[in-house]
């Protein structure tokens, strides 16, 4: 073994965590669900917990917000957009049917402004207008919207608007809608305006009267933990409902499709929350941040440098049952500078009752610049003067 020579070491964390569930375990149940289709899914494994006709091609109406917001995000995220930018609506956005806001050919309205009528209001011309800044045409931004959903693997959907107006060649699945709702849950910035029951839209033309913006998700403050995401309806579609609840660190994503009326979509909504935070629960096995192993550098400019995982680590586990729990880490002995800050340089791998169950990055927790000749003289004479 030379010893510059890169070698992957396992370091296996014996009793990480060794939970015991006491609680009697619990007979899976059906639930009884009215709406056509449904899904409910772990937002933390990605898990399907329940599902009824998952895979079924329906119209989603406004669900396909979810998507138009995950676009806006990212550009948001990107450094491509601010929410600070004043956006100006078209005579196209302004003619968009359905929910609106009631903005104007001309109008001038924040990006942030925008976002919240979507969020809160379901609007429609805002959700025109925001598709038109952000991807330069409706059209430009639709190709957005699919090639997103095809990175999701969503690959029984295909969007024609940003809005979610009828069209036969605008659907996706209650599973594939399961998949971009748990990316939307992401973006922190959704839940400020998600958790929103009432606001007020001023117009800046000063043509109109403000706009009241009203959340039509009549979940909110009624089921615990619920703060998101987004209902639909049209006469093709149905009553609709991406539903997203909270509680510790276990956050459930619920979607039905096609109820036959706006209450029975909270309904089927409620039952399948239950089923989900009755028989299941999310143990966080290593939080973002967390170092997980320091690694000595040659030749960077400082000696070591930490590995930590990017994102928090949870694994689904179901009551009533003893899981046993510990991960492993595999990162060679020693790195070689440069270093990026979040270049991968090995994995963590979570194990479930002896079953690996989850894989993540290892990445670099800042930049290793490689020192200069000096400070390896320097290095060098103070390692003689030691002896």
């Amino acid at each position: 073994m030379t010893g510059y020579k890169k070698k992957l070491v396992t370091i296996l964390l014996i009793s990480l965590l060794m939970i015991f569930i006491i609680k009697p375990a619990v007979a899976q149940t059906l639930v009884d669900i009215s709406s056509s289709s449904a899904t409910l899914m772990d937002a933390g494994t990605g898990t399907i917990l329940f599902e009824k006709n998952p895979h079924e091609k329906m119209e989603p109406a406004s669900i396909t917000k979810i998507m138009t917001l995950i676009i806006a995000f990212e550009a948001i995220e990107s450094g491509k957009v601010n929410l600070s930018d004043i956006v100006r609506v078209s005579e196209r956005a302004w003619k968009t049917g359905g929910s609106q806001v009631f903005l104007g050919p001309g109008e001038e309205q924040s990006l942030e402004n925008l976002l919240k009528c979507i969020v809160v209001a379901s609007a429609n011309d805002a959700s025109t207008a925001v598709a038109e800044y952000i991807g330069g045409s409706v059209e430009g931004f639709v190709k957005l919207m699919n090639d997103k959903a095809k990175e999701l693997g969503m690959t029984n959907s295909n969007f024609t608007n940003p809005h979610g107006l009828s069209d036969p060649e605008h659907y996706t699945t209650a599973y594939d809608i399961a998949l971009m709702s748990r990316e939307l849950v992401k973006y922190p910035m959704f839940f400020k305006w998600s958790t929103i029951w009432m606001d007020y839209l001023e117009h800046t033309d000063k043509k109109r009267d403000a706009t009241m913006l009203a959340n039509t998700n009549k979940l909110l403050g009624k089921y615990e933990g619920v703060d998101g995401l987004k209902t639909g309806y049209h006469s093709k579609a149905g009553h609709c409902f991406a539903g997203t609840a909270k509680r510790g660190d276990f956050r459930l994503i619920s979607v039905v499709l096609n109820a036959q009326s706006s209450n029975q979509r909270f309904e089927d909504t409620v039952k399948l929350l239950d089923y989900g935070f009755g028989h299941y629960d999310s143990i966080k096995v290593v939080e973002k941040g967390m170092v997980q192993k320091t690694i000595p550098v040659e030749k960077g400019h400082i000696n070591e440098v930490n590995v930590i995982v990017t994102e928090d680590v949870s694994i689904l586990i179901e009551k009533g049952r003893e899981e046993h729990i510990s991960t492993k880490i595999d990162v060679p002995e020693k790195l070689f500078a440069p270093l990026n800050k979040n270049q991968a340089v090995g994995t963590l791998t979570v194990e479930q009752n002896g079953k690996a169950v989850k894989q993540i990055d290892l990445v670099i927790s800042e930049d290793v610049m490689k020192a200069g000749f000096l400070e390896l003289l320097k290095r060098v004479f103070g390692k003689w003067l030691s002896f």
